[in-house]
């Protein structure tokens, strides 16, 4: 046989070795991907479910306070303290990491996840916080406590997709537990908020802090199905609605939106200075017996507020937003703006489970209908505002203005303004740097760290 003959037939042979051998690589990459995918699939759609399921049953444990009010409001002052204990007792005695709003406790799991700490992620995230989160922040919102369900939402999705991976068999490609806690943690807000792109920033924005090329995937397949399966059950609904807010173009309007992200950056701050002071306070007691005192006496000025001055101090403050956009009583009296920061910080500080998300938003709904009202603003400018507040508030607390205002911009859908919204966002965020330079989240993450280290070296 000719040598170029040989030579031809040789490398068309090798050529087709060649190939098989990228064919199985392809396929073997292609297994793992997918059953690296599985557990992701799974988790966001147990995590959908619980959303759904939890939203549900807030929506109905805020009614009861509201039944409270219209039948004997008296019974406030009852209610009110008997739950704002047993939420603290449940938390303190069955998951002290359960308390307050959840996502410090993603934050500080997401930082030291590593083997040798397994058992302390596992005081943050887990079945048992994921019960006594339910419970308690169920309790707080029958007494009528200002406080939300998203964070801890967020909380108790980063626990299932923990679980689910943690129980995966030892042959199971794994991969990184960091990257399951951060799509966890996205598809948690997601679901809770029904804002798949609120999700992904929130993930890149507040808890990566490596490149997102190693979450991208994860995150985007986790907020997709569990945001599909929360509008499988209650369908594509917005959190808030459709507010009429018109142009809102001109260099007034503007001049007014920044001045209501100055009050709301800078108030968004003081609540969670206030709130870390008496956390401060508190870690003083170190007796239950005065740490139960503490819940009932916030449960009781909580309940007079409400009671004398406006019963719309308790709940999550949805009722606020939604009355302020979508009536005709836009404006509010001058002292609601401070009900909504007070009523949370007697809440948050009770002891009890509970998020900030919403509580937030509320007040800052109540400085810009406040600051419409000074001006005598239109409807359609009023709920700019409105909106605005609620983004800059939102980011005196969190720190995180893009998360705050694609947020806002989702539950609502007024894409024409969302130049707007990101202005307040970043007019709050640097506002609320002149009264501390750190996030709410990032103190309360580093005392959890903290605390867990403390335990470990008392163990020891």
């Amino acid at each position: 046989m000719d040598l170029p003959v040989i030579v031809k037939k040789s490398g068309t042979l090798v050529r087709a070795q060649l190939k098989a051998s990228y064919d199985r690589v392809n396929n073997r990459k292609l297994k793992r991907n997918l059953l690296q995918a599985v557990p992701f699939w799974i988790a966001s759609v147990i995590t959908g479910l619980i959303a759904v399921a939890y939203a549900k049953l807030f929506s109905l444990a805020e009614s009861v306070t509201h039944f409270v009010f219209l039948h004997d409001a008296w019974l406030i002052f009852i209610v009110t303290p008997v739950c704002f204990v047993a939420a603290w007792w449940l938390v303190k005695t069955y998951a002290p990491y359960a308390r307050g709003s959840g996502i410090p406790q993603v934050a500080a799991a997401l930082e030291i996840t590593n083997p040798k700490n397994e058992k302390m992620v596992d005081k943050l995230l887990s079945i048992r916080i994921i019960i006594v989160k339910l419970f308690s922040s169920l309790i707080m919102a029958i007494g009528g406590a200002a406080v939300g369900r998203e964070g801890p939402t967020i909380q108790i999705a980063a626990s299932v997709f923990r679980k689910i991976n943690n129980n995966l068999p030892a042959w199971w490609p794994k991969i990184a537990k960091s990257n399951v806690i951060v799509a966890g943690a996205a598809a948690g807000l997601a679901a809770a908020f029904n804002t798949p792109l609120g999700g992904i920033v929130f993930a890149i924005e507040e808890l990566t802090k490596t490149h997102f090329s190693y979450y991208k995937t994860a995150i985007f397949s986790s907020v997709i199905i569990a945001g599909l399966t929360a509008q499988g059950m209650i369908g594509p609904y917005l959190y808030l609605g459709y507010p009429n807010i018109g142009g809102g173009t001109s260099a007034l309007i503007l001049v007014d939106v920044i001045l209501v992200a100055l009050l709301t950056g800078l108030g968004g701050s003081i609540m969670t200075k206030i709130i870390l002071a008496v956390f401060k306070w508190k870690r003083r007691l170190n007796n239950n017996y005065k740490m139960a005192v503490y819940a009932i006496a916030c449960a009781l000025i909580l309940a007079a507020l409400a009671f004398f001055i406006d019963k719309g101090t308790m709940g999550s403050g949805k009722d606020l937003m939604e009355r302020t956009l979508f009536t005709a009583d836009k404006h509010v009296k001058w002292y609601t703006p401070l009900l909504r920061i007070f009523g949370p910080v007697l809440s948050f500080t009770a002891g009890g489970a509970g998020g900030v998300f919403a509580p937030a938003l509320s007040a800052g709904a109540a400085i810009g209908a406040m600051v419409s009202g000074w001006f005598s603003l239109a409807d359609t400018s009023t709920n700019l505002l409105v909106l605005a507040g609620m983004v800059g508030f939102l980011t005196g607390v969190t720190r995180s203005p893009f998360t705050s205002a694609i947020l806002v911009l989702e539950m609502t859908d007024r894409h024409n303004v969302i130049f707007h919204l990101i202005l307040a966002g970043m007019v709050a965020s640097l506002a609320a740097l002149l009264i501390d330079k750190h996030s709410f989240y990032d103190h309360m993450k580093n005392q959890y760290i903290h605390d867990l280290k403390e335990e470990e070296k008392q163990l020891q």
